[in-house]
């Protein structure tokens, strides 16, 4: 029979209802899509590699979910850097003083669990404060010892659901000097926020101390990319790069000084905040930033809106509200630091 996420199944559907109340499941109008869609896979498809895909990435996303949920409540930072980088090497220590200041701050550490980098990650915040997601590979290292029977530790098959977890719960991204994955860490990043499929959130590039890495990835973006006019100018906004730990975590803390987050409802950037912003600072941002609005859009103060139910631990939270162009989100950044300076 042919089945649609509409209700026009018939007995499935009552099936499917009976499934669902007998289990007991949140937002059953989501799990009940799943379900369809799951069904719709095997009706049309008959190739087991594919259906192995779709059935572990679910699995994949589903313990990512489990794992991360109870601590929504605290900001994470995600940190990348090389492999091979040794414990007596001065970039090793400076990621370690990072991490220390990080839980300190109270912020969690997502690293890939492995040595190096994410070895140091790990020991500077501790396995209390610390995330490890693993891939698997067969000449992969074991997990660090930092983090080896930790309960916060995801082993992914798939690149991708990893990379969806790095980025899908931070709160910022570091990358410490690195090979081609920390590289294509950073570009992802900075792809997906300028690109505005990725919320934008602070991308540090902290650098040893005589800046002989992430300086001249910064030399390489400006002749090669910019001169070319590949990249707009506005797109240098997307990332920062420093040589003090105190900084990075200085840059962080206030990216969310007042700004908390956004979303978008149809049409509407709306942008939650921390604190409420007075018609003063709104029309200073509406003067400095006209540029970043559709055609006829506006910007206002707001309170939550009523598409906003879905997250309602963020209702009471005071809004700007605007029509956002969905192009300049180097300079969305820049209205963010705008806002925190307030």
């Amino acid at each position: 029979m042919k089945i649609s996420f509409d209700r026009s199944n018939g007995e499935i559907d009552a099936i499917i209802d009976d499934l669902l109340q007998r289990v007991g499941v949140h937002h059953p109008e989501m799990i009940r899509q799943m379900i369809l869609g799951a069904l719709k896979s095997g009706q049309e498809n008959d190739y087991l590699a594919d259906q192995k895909l779709i059935r572990t990435t679910m699995k994949e996303m589903r313990f990512t979910n489990k794992i991360f949920a109870p601590y929504r409540d605290r900001k994470k930072v995600s940190i990348f850097g090389s492999a091979r980088t040794k414990p007596e090497e001065p970039i090793y220590q400076k990621c370690v003083e990072f991490s220390r200041m990080l839980a300190e701050n109270n912020y969690m550490v997502i690293t890939g669990g492995g040595p190096g980098i994410m070895l140091a990650g790990n020991e500077g915040a501790g396995e209390a404060n610390s995330f490890a997601v693993n891939i698997d590979l067969p000449f992969e290292q074991d997990m660090n010892p930092v983090m080896k029977g930790s309960d916060k530790i995801i082993n992914y098959k798939y690149f991708f659901n990893r990379k969806v977890a790095f980025l899908k719960e931070a709160d910022a991204v570091v990358l410490f000097p690195g090979g081609f994955g920390t590289l294509d860490e950073g570009m992802e990043v900075m792809t997906l926020v300028q690109t505005g499929k990725n919320p934008p959130i602070p991308l540090i590039m902290i650098d040893d101390d005589n800046g002989g890495y992430w300086d001249k990835f910064f030399d390489f973006i400006r002749d090669c990319l910019l001169k070319r006019e590949l990249i707009s100018f506005e797109d240098f906004a997307l990332f920062t790069i420093t040589k003090d730990p105190v900084e990075a975590l200085e840059y962080i803390n206030e990216f969310y000084r007042n700004y908390h987050s956004m979303r978008f409802v149809k049409d509407k950037l709306v942008v939650r905040l921390n604190k409420a912003l007075d018609t003063g600072h709104l029309q200073i941002l509406e003067n400095e930033f006209n540029a970043i609005l559709a055609p006829g859009g506006s910007m206002r103060l707001s309170n939550a809106l009523p598409e906003e139910q879905d997250q309602p631990d963020l209702l009471h939270m005071p809004r700007l509200v605007m029509e956002f162009n969905r192009r300049s989100y180097g300079l969305l950044k820049a209205l963010i630091r705008r806002i925190n300076s307030f």
